[in-house]
């Protein structure tokens, strides 16, 4: 009779992510492999005419046809944390006589408090690739950065905190991660 090795499943999640660390815009994998890529600044088209619309559309098209490897395009929401704004408000408040500039700056801090009430987020974009070779890895991003603004959009290189924000966004829910040195 021929016993099977039984496996034992780990209770952490995080013991099933083949992530071994996140180092210089890169995500080191188990097997070897590295994950990065770029992110794309937003543009808001929606405030362009009609044909500038379509130009943009039509270069990301072409952008897109023009990667010949797999990759994956993410958005991610990313909170706005926005209370030094607030804090520089409050004191220009309490530092403002003027009863009128007092009003404006009074409305501005209401609006900012509305935003922070309702977990206002900024929406990223990024592509991502995974490759072994650093100097594919460079080239696949220098040339991105490159296809991305001949289509009228800004790119760069991601960085850790860029790629520990989408694993958070993936694996947690979007709640940040925030893992302290336990002292005994």
């Amino acid at each position: 009779m021929l016993k099977m090795a039984k496996t034992q499943r780990s209770k952490y999640t995080v013991d099933d992510i083949p992530v071994k660390a996140i180092t210089n815009g890169v995500i080191l994998l188990d097997n070897g492999l590295k994950v990065t890529g770029v992110k794309i600044m937003p543009k808001n088209i929606f405030i362009l005419d009609q044909a500038s619309q379509d130009a943009i559309i039509d270069n990301l098209r072409n952008v897109y046809n023009m990667i010949d490897y797999e990759f994956w395009t993410i958005a991610a929401d990313r909170p706005v944390d926005i209370n030094l704004y607030l804090s520089q408000l409050q004191v220009l408040y309490n530092s403002t006589q003027a009863p009128n500039k007092r009003k404006l700056i009074m409305e501005d801090i209401n609006k900012a408090n509305m935003f922070m009430n309702n977990n206002v987020v900024d929406t990223e974009y990024f592509i991502l690739f995974k490759d072994k070779s650093d100097e594919q890895i460079n080239k696949k991003i220098r040339n991105l950065i490159q296809y991305l603004a001949g289509a009228g959009l800004t790119a760069t290189q991601v960085s850790n905190d860029d790629l520990r924000m989408i694993l958070d966004n993936f694996l947690n829910g979007g709640q940040t991660t925030k893992f302290g040195t336990v002292m005994s």
